[in-house]
């Protein structure tokens, strides 16, 4: 048997493992051993596991997972999120669809310290929700619009999800965090615009708040009590812009300016302080298994030749780079539907991104491409993990009407990923500056 059919026979095996709701790390570390022992044999594939298991415990970049995530929770544990939602509803006023658009906002502004789509929904979940509901919001566009705002979480750095590209594709992480700026902001205003939209064109499904107006001085006031999320983002990804420091040290600046607000500012109690280094530690080992488990997995794609053979393949049709692109993109649509968004990415970039490679794009580029289409992973049915977590929040709203909500901010995110396709200096035109 060929080392490909035994490459591809091992990637049916791993989805069928996943599927039967097997662990990912663990699925991709069982077929991962089994694949290459078959091709070398079981004492190098026992090598090659614990050298990958040494290399990735101790790795310098790898850091940056915790420090970011502990920052984000610092700040999450402190209450730092309730002001925020007020601070950001105080500007929008009386605008149609005012509270919607203050999670959208709310959502962009909070991804920035989080990095994860699903503590952002579950967090502004509580927090919003409810406030909608009072004003007599259309429930599918209230909790769509929270979910659909959490999904900022994995495009604004520092994102998870970005990290993880650059770890699985080796491209630099601080230039795929610059490279998510002016996307994120631009998707959370096209968002606000497509709420805008909604309401104008069916008001009953936001009525106009009745709260009294806020006067400029008042709305000036409401930025002073969220200024440790603006002086940390800035001193992070600032740092990392103007080549100060790498994404390691901003990470762990983040986290210790963190930790000092949050104290000095009697933000954080006792309790605060250990959930949060808990849920770190939790976060990290599950992503350093399954960065564990992918690393073992390309390794056995890598003896099998599979890789290499599909990308020669792909670059000898004679069809336009925009056509793979277009087949890929599809391929993610589908695989969106029935897994979550590391499992994707931890399973395919290994494969897709010497595609995208062969074909003259730009990986930096791609990166946001890539979370793009993991946003809208995180909307679509059947799994729509956010729309999942809304409506755990409030099991009153029906999960298929989360759905149906969601479906024109879906529309959004595919027009705009189409503009991001046709003009990519939206994408790097940060990054470009930086070099």
């Amino acid at each position: 048997m060929s080392g490909e059919m035994v490459g591809i026979i091992g990637s049916v095996v791993l989805l069928a493992l996943i599927m039967l709701r097997v662990p990912v790390g663990l699925a991709l570390l069982l077929v991962g051993m089994a694949g290459y022992s078959i091709l070398q044999s079981v004492e190098l594939a026992l090598v090659q596991i614990g050298m990958s298991t040494f290399n990735y415990a101790g790795s310098y970049t790898l850091s940056v997972i915790p420090l970011f995530t502990l920052m984000g929770l610092f700040l999450t544990y402190s209450g730092t999120s309730e002001e925020l939602y007020k601070a950001v509803d105080s500007w929008f006023g009386k605008v149609k669809g005012s509270l919607a658009m203050t999670t959208i906002g709310a959502s962009a502004i909070f991804a920035s310290i989080s990095g994860a789509a699903m503590s952002t929904a579950a967090t502004l979940g509580r927090i919003s929700l409810p406030e909608m509901k009072r004003h007599n919001y259309d429930h599918g566009m209230a909790a769509a619009s929270i979910a659909v705002g959490s999904t900022l979480g994995i495009l604004i750095p520092p994102s998870v999800c970005l990290i993880l590209y650059g770890v699985l594709t080796m491209e630099p992480i601080g230039a795929l965090f610059l490279a998510g700026i002016v996307p994120g902001i631009i998707l959370s205003l096209l968002f606000m615009l497509t709420i805008y939209i909604m309401v104008t064109l069916k008001p009953s499904m936001a009525p106009i708040s009745d709260a009294p107006s806020v006067s400029f001085s008042e709305k000036l006031r409401s930025l002073t009590k969220i200024w440790p999320i603006t002086v940390i983002f800035l001193v992070s990804i600032g740092g990392i812009y103007l080549g100060l420091f790498t994404p390691t040290e901003a990470g762990a600046i983040g986290a210790f300016g963190a930790l000092v607000i949050t104290l000095f500012g009697r933000r954080l109690n006792w309790k605060g302080f250990v959930d949060s280094i808990e849920e770190t530690a939790r976060i990290t080992a599950m992503i350093f298994i399954m960065l564990l488990g992918a690393n073992m997995f390309s390794n056995f794609l890598a003896v099998s030749r599979l890789p290499v053979t599909i990308t020669t393949y792909v670059s000898n049709l004679d069809v336009s780079p925009y056509v793979i692109l277009a087949i890929i993109l599809l391929i993610y649509l589908v695989l969106g539907t029935f897994m979550e968004s590391i499992s994707i990415q931890v399973l395919t970039l290994p494969i897709v991104y010497p595609i995208i490679i062969e074909a003259g794009f730009d990986g930096v580029w791609f990166s946001v491409i890539f979370v793009m289409m993991m946003c809208i992973a995180l909307l679509t049915p059947p799994l729509g993990v956010c729309c999942y977590i809304l409506h755990g929040v409030d099991k009153s709203i029906p999960l298929e009407t989360i759905f149906k909500g969601a479906l024109p901010f879906l529309a959004t995110m595919i027009i705009f990923t189409i503009l991001l396709i046709i003009f990519p200096e939206i994408v790097l035109f940060v990054p470009n500056l930086m070099h």
